[in-house]
């Protein structure tokens, strides 16, 4: 067989061998957080589980087929970090982490897989509504949507930790470091790690309050509308909602009835109308206070890690204890964002490290180069 030849084969190979690897990856996250949930998600969880085996038998037939003898691949970093938060956290913290990543599951199958058969894309598709389903997202609703809705939970709580504790561990990584190369002052190089630690807190700090400020109350405002229209309009809000709930599949009769319901007390009606019409629940507006504190913590974690070594150290051996340090730290936080993003934890730990490294190692350059001229 010809190189040429032999080209094809393998790229089908390498993407059979991926689809085996996300179908078992697939099965145990489903069976790690069927241990975490009460019995009626339980038993939704092995069934998406038992659902994942069958697709991954399928890859593997192909596999053998071809002449391949495939083993169980090793579980995913990802798969161990989203059952290890379900087992502490609950498994409602780790479903908004998961809506992104089954839709492009649900997608691969549908556009790009001429090997699957219709009833499995069909299955990743109803997966990926079975998540949403979970979370209280309406059948239809857009990924953007169901972002936002979980903004204050636990999974966007960690999300933001996680990129507070990189933004700060990045910028003052590269402060130190040009400080560093500029003298060899311990103390200066502390100084402006310390100053750069406290302003960036305090920036993050004050810009997050802003936004969640500005969010909560544009939200604020349009429940205040909605309210001043529930009051005015009670009937052209009455007959909006039952067209909601008409379009959802529920007969004329039932959605009559359901929506007298729903108006005959005006607190459960505007927090009705709330979710259905603007897609806000009004429980979770969010903190602006909370939300600066947390983004103050989270930065200044990680803009402490390059200052730590020159509080107990200085010179060369600090420097070096630095990057060291940072380098690992970056390491690990890439790898965290591999919960969020799907992709691989190690390539994604080691691209972090790498852009850390070039940018500190710019900066240093530059603190060289301007310490030797001032």
């Amino acid at each position: 067989m010809t190189a040429a030849a032999a080209g094809p084969d393998e790229k089908r190979l390498k993407r059979l061998r991926e689809m085996y690897a996300d179908e078992c990856a697939g099965k145990a996250l489903f069976t790690g957080l069927a241990r975490y949930a009460d019995d009626e998600r339980r038993d939704v969880f092995l069934t998406l589980a038992a659902s994942e085996q069958r697709h991954a038998e399928h890859w593997e037939r192909l596999l053998r087929d071809a002449g391949q003898d495939p083993r169980p691949p090793r579980t995913p970093f990802r798969v161990k970090a989203l059952v290890f938060l379900a087992g502490r956290l609950g498994t409602e913290a780790v479903l908004p982490l998961m809506l992104r990543t089954e839709a492009n599951e649900a997608d691969r199958y549908r556009r790009s897989d001429s090997e699957a058969t219709a009833t499995m894309a069909a299955q990743e598709a109803a997966a990926g509504r079975t998540i949403a389903a979970m979370q209280g997202i309406p059948e239809g609703g857009s990924i953007a949507r169901a972002e936002g809705r979980h903004r204050t939970d636990l999974g966007g709580a960690l999300r933001a930790t996680v990129f507070g504790i990189n933004d700060g561990l990045v910028s003052n990584f590269s402060l130190v470091m040009g400080v560093a190369g500029g003298t060899s002052g311990n103390s200066v190089v502390l100084l402006a790690g310390i100053a750069g630690l406290v302003a960036g807190a305090f920036a993050m700090a004050s810009g997050e309050w802003v936004s969640v400020n500005s969010q909560r109350e544009l939200y604020e405002n349009e429940l205040r509308i909605e309210r001043e229209e529930l009051v005015a309009f009670p009937e052209e809000e009455r007959a909006e909602l039952e067209a909601i709930y008409r379009a959802k599949g529920i007969p004329a009769d039932e959605a009559r009835v359901l929506v007298d319901n729903i108006m005959s007390r005006d607190d459960i009606a505007l927090d009705t109308l709330a979710r259905e019409e603007l897609g806000l629940d009004p429980t979770t507006l969010g903190s602006p206070w909370i939300a600066a504190f947390s983004s103050f913590c989270a930065f200044a974690i990680g803009a402490s890690l390059p200052v730590l070594p020159f509080v107990f150290g200085s010179g060369t051996a600090a420097t070096a204890t630095a990057i060291v340090l940072c380098l690992l730290a970056l390491f690990g936080v890439g790898a965290a964002t591999s919960i969020f993003t799907g992709k691989h934890a190690g390539r994604a730990g080691l691209r972090m490290a790498v852009i850390g490294a070039t940018v500190a190692a710019i900066t240093f350059g530059i603190g060289k180069v301007v310490g030797q001229t001032v």
